[in-house]
């Protein structure tokens, strides 16, 4: 039987206040590599799929922007099987001076021994309009 991990929230809402404080500046980017598997972790960006933690961070360095500031409006999390934690992040960010733009972003937060490693990471912008 596969048990639920009872502080999911708490550890949901960490990893997201870790992953952005460093996805968000350029001088630390490059270490959000270590939240994901080298080979067991896959990225969904605006639609591309992405596997592995060396070709997700690629992904990530090709980005042209420098810096992000974020507002986030909200984040939610599950529990999950095995003790891992699904997280949904909603908000806005504005990346160097570009105006700002909703997005969402969902982990899967799997356990490995004593940590979590993100094997889904799926990332969308709000680009359209509403009318």
């Amino acid at each position: 039987m596969s048990s639920v991990n009872p502080q999911y929230e708490s550890i949901g809402n960490r990893f997201v206040e870790q992953y952005y404080a460093i996805f968000d500046y350029p001088e630390t980017r490059a270490s959000v590599a270590y939240f994901y598997s080298a080979t067991d972790s896959y990225m969904t960006f605006e639609g591309h799929q992405i596997q592995g933690a060396q070709k997700i961070l690629e992904k990530i360095q090709d980005l042209s922007f420098k810096k992000i500031v974020r507002v986030l409006s909200a984040v939610d999390t599950q529990p999950t099987l095995a003790g891992g934690v699904l997280v949904n992040v909603i908000g806005h960010l504005k990346s160097d001076d570009d105006p700002p733009i909703s997005f969402t972003q969902a982990f899967l937060l799997r356990a490995s021994g004593n940590s979590f490693f993100v094997a889904n990471d799926i990332f969308r912008l709000y680009t359209h309009n509403s009318a």
